[in-house]
């Protein structure tokens, strides 16, 4: 079957001398991996490697043969040209930390058009923006409704966050019931823009707190979900 889809480029990976593999998410198909031969030995070929970086957001026409095996690109070209995202240093750094999450986060071989739409509006927004102190944190708040696990924010005033069911509480009931400031803070980015959540004033060690919570809330909700390798550097960056 030949495809003809927008996708987000996850991750890759080199295989064998000139080869690469590439996990792409795609708007029809949903995740997808990809066998691209010869790419990294290509200089004239329709498909380069350079398309390939994390987060890029191009058109692919494809072949599927949807038995679970690596499917062929036939054509790949960019769809959005990124103007900072791969050249600014704290922004690559975000990019990295991003992918390393969705290539945990992401494993359905289906269609999820609003997942892919606010991905890319994610996005395009990092690229065009220049205060992105708190880009990560609302981030992964606002991914947390596209895979099924959003805080249930109801009992608005209660001060104590159950990771484990998702909801605020006023008491505790198991180890994962936590409060203080942290939790506080991270109920404001519960509901609000990109734009507003650029306002929100954290300090060092709340904004690294809130961060470590969010991904064990991840861990706790998504299957086989690891926290991401580049989080050092990113508490580093953002500190």
């Amino acid at each position: 079957m030949i495809i003809n889809t927008s996708a987000i480029v996850i991750h890759s990976l080199r295989y064998s001398e000139a080869d690469l593999i590439v996990s792409l998410f795609t708007k029809t198909s949903g995740l997808r991996s990809y066998l691209l031969r010869g790419v990294l030995k290509s200089k004239r070929g329709k498909i380069r490697a350079s398309l390939f970086q994390p987060l890029t957001l191009l058109e692919i026409e494809a072949f599927h043969k949807d038995k679970g095996s690596l499917e062929k690109i036939k054509e790949a070209k960019i769809k959005t040209v990124y103007k900072t995202l791969h050249t600014d240093f704290i922004k690559s750094s975000l990019v990295f930390f991003i992918s390393e999450v969705l290539k945990n986060a992401i494993k359905e071989e289906e269609a999820n058009t609003d997942l892919f739409e606010y991905l890319e509006t994610a996005l395009v927004w990092l690229d065009e923006h220049e205060t992105i102190a708190n880009f990560h944190i609302v981030f992964l708040t606002k991914l947390t409704q596209y895979l099924g696990f959003y805080p249930d924010v109801s009992v608005d005033k209660a001060s104590c966050f159950n990771m484990l069911d998702g909801v605020f509480q006023y008491n505790s009931n198991n180890v994962y019931c936590i409060s203080g400031q942290h939790v506080t803070e991270f109920k404001t980015f519960l509901g609000t823009t990109f734009e507003a959540s650029m306002d929100i004033k954290l300090s060092k060690t709340t904004r690294s707190e809130v961060l470590v919570m969010l991904l064990v809330y991840f861990e706790l909700h998504l299957h086989g979900f690891k926290k991401p390798k580049s989080l050092s550097v990113l508490n580093e960056i953002f500190n």
